[in-house]
C-alpha cells in the first residue's frame, strides 16, 4: 500500500491539529506536575521547566494519550501520568545528549540547549531529576497497583540499559567506524523506537486493554519509532537548523551511523515508506477507531522538522 494516497492535505492540516491538542495537553500536565514538587531547589526546577516547555511536538505522551482513546474509548487519568512520564523521559535524554560528552549541541527546540542556558552541572542533575520523577509519578499516582508496576516496569525497560541506553552505546561505539545494517537497526530499534513502542504500550495498559491489544499496538509503536529515526537522519541532510531546532548535518559532522550514510538517500525513502506500511498494518484489527494513529504513522513519514 503507498500511504500517500491516504494522506492528502486537508487530513494532514487535521491531523496536525489534533497532535497540537495533545501537545498542549502535556504541557499543561508537565506544568501541574512540576508545580507541584515544592522541595526541588530553584535553579534546578527552572532548569527542569525550560526543558519541559521548550516546546516540541509531544509525540510520544501523544501516542500514550491515543492509544489510551482507542482501547478505553477516553482517555484515563492514569493515561494522562503515563504521558507526563515518558515525555520527562524524552526530556532527559535530550539533556543528555547535548551535552559535551556526548552530541555536544548548543541549540535544542530552536534555543540554547540546558547546559549552555545554565551549566553543565545544572544540565546533568536536571536530567537525573526528570529521569526519576517519571518513575515517582506513577508510583504514587496511579491507583491501581498492577497497573503502576506495568507502567514503570514498561517505561524502564524501553529507556534503560537494554533499551535506549543500550542505542545510545551503540551509536557513540559506532562513530567513524565501518557497520552494518544490522548494527543501524539494532541502534535506531533501541535508541529510538523502543521509547514509542513503551508509549503505545502504557496507553494500552492506561486503558485496560486485551494482552492482543496491547501487543499489536507495541508493535505498532516500534515500527512508528523506526520510521521516525530514518526520517531524522534524512531530514539531518536535507533541512537547516531553523527547520529542525537543533543543528543540521551534525551527524555527517560527527561521523554517525545513519541509513543516509550506510545505504544512501533514496534507499532509505524507499524504507521510511515500508516501515509506515508495516506500522498501519498493524492496526488492521482495530478498524476505523484507529485512524488518527494511521495518520500519525504518515506525519512521520513526510514530516519536514
Amino acid at each position: 500500500m503507498h500511504t500517500e494516497t491516504t494522506y492528502n492535505e486537508e487530513s494532514r492540516a487535521a491531523f496536525r491539529a489534533r497532535l497540537a491538542e495533545k501537545a498542549e495537553l502535556t504541557g499543561q500536565l508537565l506544568t501541574r506536575t512540576l508545580d507541584g514538587q515544592t522541595e526541588i531547589p530553584l535553579r534546578l526546577k527552572d532548569a527542569m521547566g525550560y526543558m519541559l516547555q521548550s516546546g516540541g511536538k509531544r509525540i510520544r505522551s501523544a501516542v500514550v494519550l491515543w492509544c489510551c482513546e482507542l482501547t478505553a474509548g477516553g482517555q484515563t487519568e492514569a493515561a494522562e501520568i503515563a504521558a507526563a512520564a515518558i515525555e520527562m523521559v524524552h526530556t532527559y535524554s535530550l539533556i543528555h545528549d547535548d551535552l559535551p560528552a556526548m552530541d555536544d549541541d548548543d541549540l535544542r527546540r530552536g534555543r540554547a540547549s540546558c547546559h549552555k542556558q545554565f551549566d553543565e552541572a545544572t544540565a546533568i542533575l536536571a536530567g537525573d531529576a526528570l529521569l526519576t520523577l517519571a518513575f515517582e509519578l506513577p508510583a504514587r499516582q496511579v491507583a491501581d497497583a498492577e497497573t503502576a508496576v506495568r507502567m514503570i516496569r514498561t517505561l524502564a525497560e524501553a529507556a534503560g540499559p537494554s533499551g535506549m541506553i543500550a542505542g545510545q552505546m551503540a551509536d557513540l561505539e559506532s562513530e567513524h567506524t565501518a557497520n552494518t545494517l544490522e548494527r543501524l537497526r539494532y541502534i535506531h530499534i533501541h535508541k529510538t523506537a523502543k521509547m514509542f513502542a513503551a508509549a503505545a504500550a502504557l496507553g494500552a495498559i492506561a486503558g485496560a486493554a486485551a494482552e492482543q491489544d496491547i501487543e499489536a499496538l507495541l508493535q505498532y509503536g516500534l515500527k512508528i519509532g523506526l520510521g521516525f529515526q530514518i526520517a531524522d537522519d534524512l531530514l539531518d541532510i536535507t533541512a537547516s537548523s531553523q527547520q529542525l531546532g537543533k543543528t543540521a548535518g551534525k551527524d555527517v559532522e560527527q561521523g554517525k551511523l545513519t541509513y543516509p550514510s550506510l545505504i544512501g538517500a533514496d534507499a532509505s525513502r524507499q524504507m521510511l515508506e515500508r516501515v509506515t506500511d508495516e506500522a498501519i498494518g498493524m492496526l488492521k484489527q482495530f478498524g476505523p477507531k484507529a485512524d488518527v494513529l494511521r495518520q500519525l504513522a504518515m506525519e512521520m513519514q513526510y514530516r519536514k522538522k
